[in-house]
């Protein structure tokens, strides 16, 4: 029987969503990848233990995670009711709802009764009575915004999640989410996007600046660029990289030799820091105080343990950032 590990909140650090009351950890735990049906069970449940052992109490999810669709869900019910049941009040578990999920023109989207028979479903997978948040995971061009957030809304006042998320929005699309959110009282408080040394849309996009005038939160997801601001590419692209055996989110169209150069440069400077180049690339999503959390992907327990020390310095020299960004060729 997992009995969590006593000094669990010693070192980690959470930050304020938003304006609101939820407080969520500096790192938090993604489960994209390695939690399907393709993946080894008593990994992900050593995972799941390691983050919580070193305060990670924020499990991140999606319908769609696989694969399998939705097995991600199964595994991660499976493992909080049989380990984390006396934990579940100091767990924060969130899905989503937006991707393609099964057929027919009710399996994606946006529309309430989508969003609605989604959240039911995952219910049922993760084998619990609520979750903590649950969000809309994409934008939709064709279903009125009111109706979208509307559903989010019945989702909260059921008692079926207690706060609502939006994912991959722009700035000028959540502002109208949140003026409509505002008026049904509905406590809308984070937005998640992906957010990178190499991917800077939100900024671009206005997300950013939005979130930050309008005090919600940010979760951060692909903060290591899908492996690629870690040392595992400093000599090319590893045999087991996701290059290789996942060509859907990173492929060698991107890992260039240009890329690589510039993996490289970013890797110096960590060291000058004291840094691997993963703890500086995650220090540096979390630099300003503006983004809440960055959602960590892993494989491996080990990972998570090296992740959790980018918390340990977050703070950068204006030179620092000029450098990187003179790295990235912004400047």
């Amino acid at each position: 029987m997992y009995k969590a590990s006593e000094t669990r909140y010693g070192t980690m650090k959470y930050n304020r969503c938003g304006n609101s009351g939820l407080k969520l950890p500096a790192v938090s735990l993604g489960f994209w990848h390695n939690f399907g049906s393709t993946g080894c069970y008593d990994n992900m449940r050593n995972m799941c233990f390691t983050a919580f052992d070193n305060g990670i109490t924020h499990f991140d999810l999606a319908n769609n995670y696989g694969p399998e669709d939705g097995s991600a869900e199964t595994n991660t019910g499976r493992i909080l009711k049989e380990n984390f049941s006396a934990y579940r009040d100091e767990l924060v578990i969130s899905t989503k709802a937006g991707y393609y999920m099964w057929p027919g023109p009710y399996g994606e989207w946006g529309s309430r009764k989508y969003l609605l028979s989604s959240l039911d479903q995952s219910l049922k997978r993760l084998q619990l009575d609520y979750v903590d948040i649950f969000y809309h995971h994409r934008m939709d061009p064709d279903t009125p915004l009111e109706e979208t957030m509307g559903a989010l809304d019945q989702a909260v006042k059921s008692g079926k999640a207690l706060y609502a998320g939006l994912s991959n929005y722009d700035g000028p699309t959540l502002e109208k989410a949140a003026a409509i959110l505002k008026d049904l009282r509905c406590p809308f408080i984070i937005n998640q996007n992906r957010y990178s040394i190499f991917d800077r849309s939100i900024e671009e996009n206005g997300l950013k600046e939005s979130s930050a005038a309008l005090n919600k939160g940010i979760i951060a997801f692909s903060p290591l660029a899908q492996g690629m601001l870690t040392d595992r590419y400093l000599n090319g692209i590893p045999q087991d990289s996701r290059v290789n055996t996942d060509g859907r989110f990173l492929n060698t169209n991107s890992v260039t030799e240009e890329k690589l150069a510039k993996v490289r440069a970013l890797n110096t400077l960590a060291i000058e820091r004291g840094q691997t180049l993963a703890e500086m690339a995650l220090a540096w999503v979390l630099k300003d105080g503006i983004v809440t959390s960055v959602l960590i992907g892993a494989s491996k327990p080990e990972q998570i343990l090296d992740n959790v020390k980018a918390i340990e310095n977050t703070t950068f020299s204006q030179d620092e950032l000029n450098k990187i960004d003179d790295i990235c060729g912004l400047r």
